[in-house]
């Protein structure tokens, strides 16, 4: 398949078509409850501290407020971000096993085998999709905060948004393929060198459900569709790279 951004926001799309597959209902559940807790509190902390955080970031009294009212979209895109990764890493940390025991179904339903590593029961997949995570949110952190620090320097905040959009879209893409990948057992290297062969479709999945996170309704179903997409990526793209 072509390497390309819209090949990666297809696999999502085929994610939301598959949500209402018969033999997915009972393993979708789990992850789509905890989404749905999560974006609740969400939708309150944003509504409370939203103001509060773009004056902060961005103050009437900045050398730059006659540009205030290009830049308040972009600031406010990326704090809507930063907020939703957030709750979303720790809502993936909660779910972790249901989206691998999840990812392993639909592999089975696309090639009719079950991955090498499929853990029937849910306590024997509960501490190795944890440490996954957490080594996952040691990835995020050491370039997130980086990036985080860009928004507060004048001139060069320009940009930061923009950076925060590519890297989230690449993050996300490392954190739903982990599931498919993980149930293999490949290691974190080995996952992220099969991404960077696929950067462009990568960053398409990404970026997509970057998007999905920020549409009202559509975005409770982010994080199963995301398992499902990234499965559906890994079985048509980068199993034999």
């Amino acid at each position: 398949m072509k390497n390309t951004p819209l090949t990666g926001l297809s696999h999502l799309i085929q994610g939301l078509k598959m949500l209402m597959l018969p033999g997915l209902r009972k393993y979708i559940l789990a992850p789509l409850g905890i989404n749905i807790v999560v974006f609740i509190i969400i939708g309150w902390l944003g509504y409370a501290q939203f103001d509060h955080l773009l004056s902060t970031l961005l103050p009437e009294s900045s050398w730059l407020s006659f540009l205030r009212w290009i830049l308040w979209p972009l600031f406010a895109l990326s704090l809507l971000l930063i907020t939703f990764y957030t709750f979303t890493a720790l809502a993936n940390l909660i779910a972790a096993p249901f989206n691998s025991i999840l990812s392993a179904k639909v592999e089975e339903m696309i090639t009719g085998h079950r991955p090498p590593e499929d853990r029937r029961q849910l306590r024997q997949v509960i501490i190795p999709s944890i440490m996954s995570e957490l080594r996952k949110l040691g990835y995020f952190l050491i370039r997130a905060v980086p990036l985080l620090i860009l928004f507060v320097i004048p001139g060069i905040n320009l940009i930061a948004p923009f950076l925060w959009l590519l890297f989230s879209a690449w993050f996300l893409s490392i954190e739903y393929t982990d599931y498919p990948m993980g149930n293999h057992g490949l290691t974190f290297q080995s996952q992220h060198q099969r991404l960077k062969n696929r950067r462009m479709t990568a960053l398409g999945f990404g970026g997509g459900i970057t998007l999905l996170m920020m549409i009202p309704i559509l975005n409770f179903a982010a994080m199963p569709a995301a398992v499902i997409g990234a499965t559906r990526f890994w079985c048509e793209e980068t199993a034999n790279a």
